[in-house]
């Protein structure tokens, strides 16, 4: 590997899996693979509880060890006998496997092998790849001992190792980093890299299906049954000749601190996928209302400063009565967010999921709209002239002088004679997105009144 020629290996791997060697981390349900997971990279990324099938899709996450990095791929728990949504688990396992350069095989130590074990194995035999056999929940000498069992898999040495405390888990990273192929030492990646968008909304309304669409292929796990989604999942797309990393969400059903379990970690990553995010598509079920909890992710992505695109998902199951009602609630409950491009998808079929592009550009070009400070204070001029601050108490603040000190959101500083009523500081927000534009994207507005001087 030192004789070959770096550019050309990164041009095979870049080719292959990326720059990174990919390793996917699979076992059957609850053996402790999420843990183990947010041991490897050392901070608590992965969705873990007590019970299995936390885990549903297939979520990537970057390691370090020993000065090499490597991608983690964390999967739902695998049982080659699973039926309905367990068996769209087990198939999402077997897709990360197929991708992978390494697999890491999580087996409970404590249960010893069992025929599920035993399936597995018989598959990632199959699969050509190089194998670490992790055996987890070895916290002490005497489990170490039954951890030597599973010398009978016939994948080599077992390293016993306990994820909630960290045991022997350093011998098992350097089995993994012998397992993967060699990466050159070259800083890979470009300035900003891809846009990044956050897929938002309750439960069910089809996040996880416009994702599928938008990839191409089976890419999360798509359910009926509310929740499906736990971690975040990141996916780069190409759309429209360019490069998109798209991040699939749990669906937010309460306030995080009414969540229990998974779901408080699950909404957690979900406030955490928006504030990685630039923009935020927000999906609704057309056919639904615009309801309490749509509101609050509407809220939660205005206080993060991101931009926002409303998908409408679902629209042919909408009839003219429906849309007639629609109309009606987007003005009554969505004037807030007025500056938001609304489509109307169907993320099943595809229809009209070509118009998304088009909305994030938009957005895009709001969010990190500038106005320069002569043309700002020239338009706010000509505002207060025409349309002044009414007088409060005998007293009439004016703006004397506003900048633009930031972008991603625009955000402006007015300094004023006197603290601006809320109405008009919203006046200000309207007539600056008629002259300017920002579409799709909140602005910040911050007033700084003049002191008083002291005689």
């Amino acid at each position: 590997m030192s004789d070959t020629d770096p550019a050309v290996t990164r041009e095979n791997a870049d080719e292959q899996s990326g720059p990174a060697p990919v390793l996917a981390v699979v076992g059957r349900p609850n053996v402790g693979k999420s843990t183990l997971v947010n041991r490897i990279i050392g901070r608590r990324e992965a969705v873990v509880e007590d019970r299995p099938g936390v885990t549903r899709d297939r979520v990537s996450y970057d390691a370090h060890w020993n000065g090499r990095a490597f991608t983690v791929v964390d999967t739902g728990g695998w049982d080659p006998d699973a039926r309905g949504l367990a068996e769209r688990i087990a198939a999402q396992a077997e897709v990360a496997v197929s991708l992978a350069d390494a697999v890491l095989f999580v087996v409970d130590a404590t249960v010893g092998i069992t025929d599920a074990d035993e399936a597995v194995v018989r598959i990632l035999r199959k699969s050509g790849k190089p194998v670490v056999l992790a055996a987890n929940k070895v916290d002490d000498m005497r489990t170490e001992a039954e951890a030597y069992g599973l010398w009978n898999l016939g994948l080599g040495e077992p390293f016993p190792v306990s994820a909630l405390h960290g045991r022997g888990s350093g011998e098992m990273l350097d089995a993994i980093l012998e397992a993967l192929p060699e990466t050159p030492e070259v800083e890979f990646g470009e300035v900003g890299g891809p846009r990044r968008i956050a897929i938002v909304g309750k439960p069910n309304v089809g996040k996880s299906s416009l994702l599928n669409r938008l990839a191409g292929e089976e890419r999360v796990v798509v359910d009926n049954a509310a929740g499906t989604t736990v971690d975040p999942v990141d996916e780069l797309v190409e759309l429209g000749g360019r490069t998109w990393r798209f991040i699939d969400t749990a669906g937010i059903r309460k306030r995080v601190n009414q969540a229990s379990g998974h779901e408080y970690y699950a909404s957690l990553r979900t406030s955490t996928a928006i504030d990685r995010a630039e923009v935020a598509v927000l999906v609704l079920d057309a056919e639904q209302s615009v309801s309490e909890q749509d509101m609050r992710i509407i809220q939660t992505v205005r206080d993060a400063g991101r931009a926002m695109v409303i998908a409408f998902n679902k629209w042919d199951l909408v009839d003219e009565e429906r849309r007639h009602y629609l109309e009606r609630e987007i003005e009554r409950d969505l004037v807030q967010v007025r500056w938001a491009p609304r489509i109307n998808i169907t993320a099943r079929t595809g229809w009209h999921v070509d118009r998304l592009v088009p909305a994030l550009d938009k957005a895009l070009e709001g969010w990190e709209t500038r106005v320069g400070t002569g043309a700002l204070n020239t338009f706010l001029g000509r505002l207060v002239a025409e349309h002044p601050h009414p007088v409060r108490g005998g007293k009439q603040p004016k703006i004397l002088f506003a900048t633009q000190p930031s972008i991603a959101p625009p955000t402006f500083v007015l300094f004023t004679s006197g603290k601006l009523d809320a109405s008009y500081e919203r006046f200000v927000e309207r007539r600056l997105r008629e002259e300017f534009g920002f579409v799709g994207t909140p602005i910040v507005i911050q007033q700084k009144p003049r002191e008083k001087r002291k005689r």
